[in-house]
C-alpha cells in the first residue's frame, strides 16, 4: 500500500488500472502555485485546503488526493520554488559571481519570495520540515553553484589557495539576506559592488 496515495501496488508488472480521473498536471501546477501565495499572504496557520482549493479553481477532493494533509502539500509547493540562476560561464571568476549574485538579487526581490521567507524564518521551529525543504531546494543549490565558482577560481588562480570557500559563500549569501532585510538597497550595480570588495580580499596578488 502506497501510504501517501492509497494506492495498491501489484507484484503483475503492468499493474491493475486505477479507476478515476488521470491526474492533471496543470491542476498539481495550479494548487503549488496557489499554496505558495496563500502561505505567503497569510502564514501556514491561516492558510486551509478551501482556499487552496478555491483559488486553483479545483475542488478538495483533487487535493485531498494528492496530499494527505497542508503540510504535505506544503512541501511540495516549497520544494517547486528552485532557483533559476545563470549557469556559470568559466572565463571570469569574477564576471560568474557576478552574474549569480545579480540572479539571486532579483529572486529574493519577489515580494512573495521575501515574504515566504521571512515566514519561513519565524515559523522554522513550528514548522522544520518546511524550513528544511526550503534549505535543500533553494538555499543549498544557491551555495553550491557560488561555491564552485569560488573553488575554481582557486583552481585556475584568481583567488588565493587558502581561499575560505565556505566563509566566502556565506558572504555572499549575507549580501542578498541584507538587501532581503532592507539594510542595503539593490540596485543594478550592487551585485558589482560586493563582488568587487569581495574580490579585494580573495584576488590572488
Amino acid at each position: 500500500m502506497d501510504t501517501q496515495h492509497g494506492a495498491v501496488t501489484s507484484a503483475d508488472p503492468a499493474g491493475p488500472r486505477r479507476r478515476g480521473r488521470p491526474r492533471s498536471p496543470q491542476a498539481e501546477h495550479a494548487i503549488l502555485a496557489a499554496a505558495l501565495e496563500l502561505f505567503a499572504e497569510y502564514g501556514p496557520d491561516a492558510l486551509g485546503i478551501e482556499q487552496v482549493a478555491a483559488r486553483a479553481g479545483v475542488g478538495k477532493a483533487t487535493i485531498y488526493r494528492r496530499w494527505r494533509g497542508k503540510e504535505d502539500m506544503l512541501l511540495d509547493a516549497v520544494g517547486s520554488l528552485g532557483s533559476q540562476l545563470p549557469v556559470p560561464q568559466g572565463r571570469s571568476v569574477r564576471a560568474d559571481l557576478i552574474a549569480i549574485l545579480d540572479g539571486i538579487c532579483k529572486e529574493a526581490a519577489d515580494p512573495r519570495r521575501a515574504r515566504l521567507f521571512a515566514l519561513l524564518q519565524g515559523e522554522g521551529a513550528r514548522y522544520p520540515r518546511l524550513l528544511a525543504r526550503y534549505i535543500e531546494t533553494v538555499v543549498e543549490p544557491r551555495r553550491q553553484v557560488v561555491a564552485s565558482v569560488l573553488r575554481r577560481g582557486v583552481a585556475t588562480g584568481e583567488l588565493r589557495e587558502n581561499t575560505d570557500i565556505d566563509a566566502a559563500t556565506t558572504l555572499l549569501n549575507g549580501a542578498v539576506l541584507a538587501s532581503m532585510a532592507g539594510q542595503a538597497q539593490p540596485d543594478a550595480r550592487y551585485a558589482r559592488r560586493v563582488v568587487e570588495e569581495l574580490m579585494r580580499g580573495l584576488g590572488a596578488r
